[in-house]
């Protein structure tokens, strides 16, 4: 007895479709890792103050090439990020200008228990373009005061600590009433130095962190506001409570405050907290 079998008479346009699809998927299970392979990197997604556009920079590459972990920065002003995060804005890791930002998480229960940390203090200078006619005297705040100088930028001080910090200054200089209509304010202290850079203003009252950059550095010249003319900008971090992969977050977290970690800061300006 014969058995009953089946024929397929697959037509040309059939046998190309059947082609093509065994192509994809054998593509597909080329690609796919192999079990034990080498897994796929994590990302720390960081909200960070633009003081620290340059240095986190350099902190995230040191990172990067000794840990399994890519670092994807933000920057702008700690304020904004604080409104932000109180909305559950999709970062992880949080690096801000003002410790007390990261402080208030913290007391609102959205920061990862034990999380918080302080990693820098910040300092302020005066910053002019390398062909700016204005000279620096002992004083560098009293310059800012001249009729030649038409217009000084600043970080917004309704959301920026930096911003602050130069109201504070020139008021602590005696300025403050001659300089106030000349100022210009930026989004955060890295646009405040952006508009000196380009010429909307004459100087800018920023971070040291950004005057040591190596761009800026090679653009202009400055001069350090005393310490004691504002108040003390003590810059604070914290983990948020729905970091994506907590472990990756802690990892930078404690780079950061590494002895390596520490000895880039320095290199941008920063003096460190003591422990």
């Amino acid at each position: 007895m014969k058995s009953a079998g089946i024929i397929l008479n697959c037509s040309q346009p059939v046998k190309r479709i059947l082609a093509a699809w065994a192509v994809l998927v054998l593509s597909a299970a080329a690609c796919r890792p192999a079990p034990g392979g080498p897994r796929q990197r994590a990302v720390v997604r960081v909200a960070a103050a633009a003081d620290l556009n340059a240095a986190l920079d350099d902190l995230a590459r040191h990172f990067s090439g000794s840990h399994p972990v890519d670092v994807s920065a933000s920057y702008g002003s700690s304020g904004t990020f604080y409104a932000q995060l109180l909305n559950h804005a999709p970062f992880d890791l949080f690096f801000s200008a003002d410790v007390e930002y990261p402080r208030q998480l913290a007391a609102r229960g959205l920061t990862a228990p034990g999380s918080e940390f302080d990693y820098a203090v910040g300092r302020v200078v005066v910053w002019v373009p390398a062909a700016s006619p204005i000279e620096f005297g002992t004083e560098a705040l009293r310059v800012l005061a001249a009729p030649s100088v038409k217009h000084v930028a600043i970080a917004n001080p309704e959301h920026a600590p930096y911003g602050r910090a130069a109201v504070a200054a020139l008021k602590s200089a005696g300025v403050y009433e001659q300089v106030q209509p000349k100022l210009v304010f930026g989004e955060n202290v890295a646009q405040a130095l952006q508009f000196a850079e380009t010429g909307a203003a004459d100087a800018g009252i920023v971070a040291l962190s950004l005057a040591l950059a190596p761009a800026a550095k090679a653009r202009g010249r400055w001069a350090e506001i005393p310490l004691d003319a504002y108040p003390r900008i003590e810059q604070g971090g914290v983990i948020l409570k729905w970091a994506a992969d907590l472990a990756a977050a802690q990892s930078f977290r404690q780079f950061v405050l590494s002895a390596d970690g520490r000895s880039v800061l320095e290199r941008y300006g920063f003096f460190l907290p003591e422990r």
